[in-house]
């Protein structure tokens, strides 16, 4: 297992809840206590749940159901399900929550993507060289720095600020592959990637002031896809675009769409285990009607 289902990765995140192994389906979540009762939920890792049989899930979670409150996750838009299947395993919340910008690689580069973003990587590639580092350890320090850039330019908080412990554990997964932006012998931009079977997500992405300046981007993007097209892999999973809700006119969702030759949903799902703490729970937080998922849990960063 390699990428997202590595259990190295679902330590990575073992700050925000203990990881645990759904041993049928072969996928992890992260258990959290709720609040300080005696109590506990789950969450999917961030940023997708993903399993290698998603067949047996129904299974895995049939087995929770005295151990947990509930369980949310947002699904890998490339897991082997239909929405039914989906519906009869998360019997209380199922819905379509963001459009993944995808890329089949079996499409030419120069056929699909946008002439801006064409324009703009060919721009950025005259002062800009693109490497994928064979250690991604070697250059923890420049992800590091150029993280807190992002953290501090887009007030990124909740489960996505990750600390440098999570940061060492996830550039060693395997599957994790980094690519970086070299300008003048400087590192201004450098982005993760998560393999497994034949698709590479995208992770993360972050840049300093003058790789925002230099399109290091773009460079970036148009080289990863140059690359990943001479491999065996099929799908580039780019994510969807920035907030809870889909906006198909945000910046982001803009340029990956630039990029993409289609997309693919992933869902939000939950499940309540136990009705009545549920309730309990709820009820304590003086919450009413509302489409936040676990309810007690409305107005948490995830």
């Amino acid at each position: 297992m390699t990428g997202y289902l590595d259990p190295l990765y679902a330590e990575s995140l073992a700050e925000f809840g203990s990881p645990r192994f759904l041993p049928k389906s072969k996928g992890w979540i992260l258990e959290r206590q709720i609040f300080n009762l005696p109590y506990q939920d789950a969450i999917g890792c961030y940023p997708l749940f993903s399993c290698q049989d998603w067949l047996m899930l129904h299974e895995d979670l049939e087995s929770l159901g005295d151990q947990l409150v509930s369980l949310v996750v947002v699904t890998d838009p490339f897991g082997n399900y239909d929405f039914d299947y989906l519906k009869e395993c998360f019997k209380d919340k199922a819905i379509p929550f963001k459009e993944h910008f995808i890329i089949d690689l079996e499409h030419p580069v120069d056929k699909f993507v946008s002439s801006h973003h064409r324009r703009n990587a060919r721009k950025a590639l005259r002062d800009i060289r693109v490497e994928k580092c064979q250690d991604p350890m070697e250059f923890k320090e420049d992800w590091l720095k150029l993280y807190d850039v992002l953290i501090k330019r887009h007030n990124i908080r909740g489960i996505a600020t990750f600390s440098e412990e999570s940061f060492i554990k996830q550039l060693k997964t395997p599957g994790i592959c980094m690519f970086r932006a070299v300008h003048q012998d400087v590192t201004i931009g450098i982005t993760l990637w998560s393999v497994q079977s034949n698709i590479s997500y995208y992770h993360l992405g972050a840049y300093s002031e003058l790789g925002y300046q230099l399109r290091a981007s773009f460079a970036l993007f148009w080289s990863i896809i140059e690359h990943f097209a001479q491999t065996n892999l099929r799908w580039l999973d780019l994510g969807a675009g920035a907030g809870l809700k889909q906006d198909s006119t945000d910046g982001l969702s803009r340029f990956k769409s630039g990029w993409s030759t289609g997309t693919k949903t992933a869902y939000l799902c939950g499940r309540i285990f136990d009705p009545e703490k549920y309730t309990e729970l709820t009820k304590a937080k003086e919450i009413t009607a509302t489409d936040y998922f676990p309810a007690y849990r409305q107005g948490e960063l995830r």
